[in-house]
């Protein structure tokens, strides 16, 4: 069976408040501790109307604290926001508070606009380029503490809080592999690189304390429902969305058209459909004939799903859908 995971950004739905995504999320992961997922990560995400995770250490803490067994995480904390300090601080507590369930997965990307990272970065050159070295010193203050003194976590130290690094580009193959990391691979928006990515990675993987052999999960996006039509019209908030970003426009999680016909040029269709080439829309049916030739592709380890459907009870019920189609394409393959 091909673990899953779920990938959530508390979508703040057109209509719907704040508190209301950051409790959905959580009613999200409980529903997904039931369902038998392995972990729920959020994002980080900055200025951004429809998403709620910019805080995304609290976000983590409320999705853990309603939840029992399932790992919560990041998917990612976008490292060079911050001070690596600020970080081991942060996910030390959450590990205090819900031991053997966080974990850290790792960005380098703004996860916002060119102002809103200034804003959060100061120096953006710096930042980018210091990522492997904070990486490093993370780890540090994650680990045993010196020794012979120096700069500690508290808290932080001794937490051993499993770190991840994510990436839609080689560059994160590299680094991951040459780390010795597990790797996330952002495929249900930035496909092009995947395979190759997912190559590099595993040719290259030096063993490390914490992973012996490469373990690559990678993301899809899916819309599961009764019939192929109904789920091909919950993906429509997702298809607006993706227009929305690429004209730069801010708003909430828009609610799903029956068409999209007269919304988006040619031009757009055309990219917003290869960007999400990867998604699982469809009846049960169809969503598993292509999560099967989508595991038989690319042999993931791991899959984490994301589901960007406007009506909570019907993204509940996505993930309830998706939940035994795992089973059954890695059954068949």
């Amino acid at each position: 069976m091909i673990p899953l995971s779920i990938l959530d950004l508390s979508p703040v739905a057109e209509g719907h408040s704040i508190r209301e995504a950051l409790d959905a999320s959580r009613r999200l992961a409980q529903v997904a501790e039931a369902s038998g997922y392995r972990r729920f990560w959020l994002a980080e995400h900055h200025g951004m109307p429809g998403i709620a995770s910019a805080a995304t250490a609290l976000v983590i803490s409320h999705v853990a604290a309603g939840t029992r067994t399932i790992r919560v995480g990041s998917g990612g904390i976008m490292l060079p926001n911050h001070a690596p300090l600020v970080i081991a601080e942060q996910f030390g507590t959450l590990e205090a508070l819900y031991p053997g369930r966080i974990e850290l997965g790792l960005g380098r990307a703004p996860g916002t606009d060119m102002r809103t990272a200034r804003a959060l970065r100061r120096n953006m050159d710096a930042g980018a380029e210091s990522f492997p070295h904070d990486i490093l010193e993370l780890q540090r203050l994650l680990g045993e503490p010196n020794e012979e003194g120096g700069l500690i976590a508290v808290p932080g130290m001794n937490s051993h809080v499993p770190i991840w690094l994510l990436g839609s580009s080689l560059y994160s193959a590299h680094l991951a592999a040459a780390l010795g990391l597990p790797y996330a691979f952002a495929s249900h928006f930035a496909p092009d690189q995947l395979l190759e990515a997912v190559s590099i990675y595993r040719e290259r993987f030096q063993p490390s304390a914490g992973l012996q052999k490469p373990h690559v999960m990678v993301g899809v996006m899916a819309a599961v429902a009764a019939t192929d039509a109904e789920a091909s019209r919950l993906f429509t908030s997702a298809q607006q969305q993706f227009v929305n970003l690429r004209r730069n426009i801010r708003r909430p999680f828009p609610r799903p058209v029956d068409t999209m016909e007269g919304l988006w040029t040619d031009i757009e269709r055309i990219g917003v459909e290869h960007t999400l080439r990867y998604a699982m829309v469809g009846s049960p049916e169809t969503a598993a004939n292509k999560l099967e030739a989508f595991i038989a592709e690319v042999r993931p380890d791991e899959i984490i799903v994301s589901t960007p459907v406007h009506d909570l009870e019907a993204r509940l019920r996505s993930v309830e859908l998706f939940a035994g189609l795992g089973a059954e394409a890695a059954h068949s393959l």
